[in-house]
């Protein structure tokens, strides 16, 4: 690439969203050592993902962690060299100890807005796969139901956000005759969920959304219908009949990471509560453990999520759960980044495996073990848990089993669902 090539690529860098969201004082402060150290296009871009995730952290700017002790004997590339490994050895040590949130303050989560309850008319199935499954890691094969476009809650980490290229949330005016035309073999056991798309519950039966489910699950006894709500909407219970077939999942979190990552969402009490209510109308509940961040103390807090729901629902009302962490593809870790909104979850050593970025095996390991030991040897056999979206090397070593393909997952999930669903007709 000649010089004048690079200065170009370099200025276009300059021009980006993500460059245009730091602060002035880091915009200056990357273009002045751009030019004194005659910086590499990926140097450059380095330094600019590593100052927009400094300020998302609510850390100090990057200047205070840039440091040129020792490198003043050094020229050339040996000297940016220097400079930038303990630039990078300090935001590593950032990386790879627990978050801290103690004096953390999400101070401008509320510029995040959405323009609610948009109507379209979609060509086309809303019925489709699971956006992450494949073979590299351990999949469920879940089908998808579309029947939102796009998340009122204003999680941090969400992966939503960055399937839909607006902030409006969409209902579609010819949902009930999509969901009448989806073709289904009567021989065949589904597993579908909701909540690929949206909240499946935050809207309650707004534009008769719970209405459609429940008859289309109802006429589908073959079908497995799964809502997945971080809410806690339960107005429609007393209205509507729910057929059995239908599972209701929370996805539970420690209350640090709610207050500061999981915006707008009901607290974990009311999300508990409301299961109990579903449970208590005989609806067969469930709960993702989904995602289990590694924060200043996580075993405390996972452990006592574990141990209220063991003494507030029994094995014979819980279908499942679901254990799995924070893990990003390249497109949604750049629209985090360019949101510049405050949050920690990309505080974290995002090692690529299987084409995503997440913790290493050996935390996850740590994670997953300790909230799966945390509940009885009778939970543990007589509840499904699983791990989501992870390698599958780590489920022998956490639960003492694995699958050798995707499909025996599958068959193996859907027999234990089908086998409570039956139980609970």
């Amino acid at each position: 690439m000649s010089k004048l090539e690079k200065n170009i690529h370099i200025s276009q860098l300059f021009s980006t969203p993500l460059f245009a969201v730091l602060p002035e004082e880091d915009r200056h402060f990357i273009k002045v050592k751009t030019e004194e150290f005659r910086l590499s296009l990926q140097n450059v871009r380095m330094l600019i993902e590593t100052a927009a995730d400094l300020n998302q952290w609510e850390e100090k700017n990057i200047s205070y962690y840039w440091d040129e002790t020792g490198s003043e004997k050094l020229c050339g590339k040996d000297r940016s060299k220097a400079v930038l490994k303990s630039l990078y050895e300090k935001i590593g040590q950032l990386r790879n100890n627990p978050i801290s949130y103690s004096s953390f303050t999400g101070k401008n989560r509320e510029s995040v807005s959405f323009d609610y309850f948009e109507k379209k008319e979609t060509a086309g199935t809303i019925l489709g796969t699971c956006p992450v499954a494949g073979e590299k890691t351990r999949c469920c094969n879940l089908l998808t139901l579309d029947a939102v476009e796009q998340c009122g809650y204003a999680c941090s980490y969400c992966s939503i956000q960055s399937f839909y290229d607006n902030e409006k949330i969409y209902f579609q005016n010819n949902f009930s005759q999509k969901l009448r035309a989806l073709k289904l073999d009567p021989d065949t056991i589904y597993h579908i969920g909701t909540g690929q798309s949206s909240d499946s519950l935050m809207w309650g039966d707004r534009n008769s959304i719970l209405t459609e489910l429940f008859e289309f699950a109802g006429e589908n006894p073959n079908v497995i219908l799964e809502l997945k709500t971080k809410s806690a909407v339960t107005g429609w219970i007393e209205t509507l009949k729910v057929p059995p077939n239908v599972i209701v999942t929370w996805s539970l979190n420690a209350p640090t990471i709610i207050s500061n990552e999981e915006h707008r969402t009901a607290s974990l009490e009311s999300r508990i509560s409301a299961a109990r209510m579903l449970a208590d109308k005989g609806i067969l509940v469930g709960f993702h453990f989904h995602p289990i961040v590694y924060f200043e103390g996580w075993e405390k807090e996972y452990q006592e999520i574990a141990e209220s729901i063991q003494q507030r629902f029994s094995p014979e009302e819980t279908a499942m759960i679901s254990l799995g962490t924070l893990t990003f593809i390249k497109p949604v870790l750049r629209k985090l980044r360019e949101s510049g909104i405050s949050s920690k979850v990309l505080q974290m050593p995002l090692q690529e495996t299987a084409g995503k970025y997440s913790y290493d095996n050996e935390t996850k390991v740590k994670l997953f073990s300790h909230v799966f030991n945390s509940f009885s040897s009778a939970w543990q056999k007589q509840v499904f848990f699983y791990l989501c979206m992870e390698p599958h090397s780590l489920w022998d070593t956490v639960f003492g089993k694995s699958y050798q393909n995707n499909e025996d997952f599958e068959t193996d999930m859907k027999n234990s669902y089908m086998h409570k669903i039956l139980l609970a007709r």
